[in-house]
């Protein structure tokens, strides 16, 4: 079982070092466990996971292996799918309000809920909405997920009234992965790798170095030698082009979210941002409205913001084939005389740091998603994750084209 423990974690994309896997070991001899699994959970854990994005991992390799190892609070399968009303969350949250408004004050009990928690795992055997007794949904009682009781038990489900003060049957770090579509709760963290790559990698030595010139100087026995650093001052420059409308309109908070978070870092020196819709052709929108006239012609743009400027385009690539190779697909504008996918040449020709963050990217590049395919093979294309914006970050501060 430790040895297959050891693998599945493997599997699961954790990075564990011998040095730590013995250090495991050792912690267990010493008795850091005891006979508890949920003490070999965080201890395991504490030594093997580096980083919070990989907490999910780790809690399904040790699902995984530990499954079969009895508890009293596990939660079966079938109960967590009596527990499901993900089709019909609306509803159980006001059914839930109604119960809260007409509920009484009271002292809760914490022992005595966990204790009648542990008693209906072992006796219920059906399915249960509504009521005040069973574990369920939509109710009074003090287990299950969209009640309108306060305090209890959650299993499964999402928090409505974040009163629980247990939770089981849910993954509590899925949203922590660097491998996910970011979403709000993970700008901090993409942001927080980010600043790693705004460091001037390619920028030239202008600023005198006066440690290194005093040191250098008395190194060459006294002969001056002026020793140059790179200003301390961050003068990257980053031009933003969001996709708007049709396909990206699940996206929109995001965008906007992402758009906020930049403008209000101070890790770039100029940030511009324009908007377009499926493709760029000749015009970029001010407004993610993409509003007729509400736009600057893209060639205004090549002349105004120079090739030092790090390109970002976020976008689906999600069009039909003569939205990128017709001279007239772009239905809500001009083309100016070139395909979008000209247009994209030219901006690759003019910004040499230029990459595509695509928030669902297909796998292996689906062949039914021509667009995306071609783009992707013109331009570096990232999924718009915490790890595929590292990624992208990487390849527009590295010195390498």
């Amino acid at each position: 079982m430790f040895t297959k423990f050891f693998y599945t974690c493997k599997a699961k994309g954790l990075r564990i070092t011998m040095s730590e896997w013995l250090t495991l070991q050792q912690a267990l001899d010493q008795g850091m466990a005891g006979s508890s699994l949920t003490q070999f959970y965080y201890l395991a854990r504490a030594i093997l996971v580096k980083s919070e994005t990989d907490f999910d991992k780790f809690d399904m390799a040790f699902e995984e292996c530990f499954k079969g190892v009895k508890t009293e609070n596990e939660v079966s399968k079938q109960m967590l799918r009596w527990l499901d009303k993900s089709d019909m969350e609306e509803m159980a949250h006001e059914e839930a309000r109604r119960y809260l408004n007409e509920g009484e004050d009271l002292q809760i009990d914490k022992d005595d809920v966990e204790e009648k928690f542990k008693q209906r795992l072992k006796d219920q055997d059906s399915e249960h909405n509504g009521g005040s007794y069973w574990i369920g949904t939509m109710g009074k009682t003090s287990f299950g997920n969209t009640g309108g009781n306060v305090g209890g038990v959650r299993v499964g489900g999402k928090t409505g009234f974040q009163s629980a003060f247990a939770v089981v049957g849910a993954r509590k770090y899925r949203d922590f992965r660097d491998d996910r579509v970011i979403d709000n709760r993970q700008f901090q963290l993409a942001f927080r790798r980010l600043r790693q790559f705004s460091t001037k990698l390619d920028i030239p030595k202008t600023e005198l170095d006066i440690p290194g010139t005093v040191d250098k100087t008395c190194n060459n026995g006294g002969c001056l030698q002026i020793v140059m650093e790179k200003p301390r001052k961050n003068s990257v420059k980053l031009l933003l082009l969001f996709d708007s409308g049709g396909t990206m309109i699940p996206y929109s908070e995001l965008m906007n979210d992402l758009f906020q978070a930049v403008n209000k870092s101070n890790h770039f020196k100029d940030v511009k941002c324009y908007y377009f819709h499926n493709c760029i052709y000749s015009k970029l929108y001010k407004t993610p409205e993409c509003e007729n006239g509400e736009w600057v012609d893209t060639e205004w743009v090549f002349r105004n913001l120079d090739s030092d400027y790090k390109v970002i385009i976020v976008g689906d690539a999600a069009m039909a084939p003569e939205e990128l190779y017709s001279t007239t697909g772009n239905y809500r504008g001009p083309n100016g005389g070139l395909c979008g996918y000209d247009w994209l040449k030219l901006m690759k020709r003019h910004y040499k740091k230029i990459i595509w963050m695509n928030p669902k990217m297909a796998p292996g590049r689906a062949p039914w998603r021509e667009a995306e395919t071609a783009i992707g093979e013109l331009l570096p294309m990232y999924k718009l994750t915490v790890d595929g914006l590292n990624q992208g970050m990487i390849k527009l501060m590295t010195n390498k084209l």
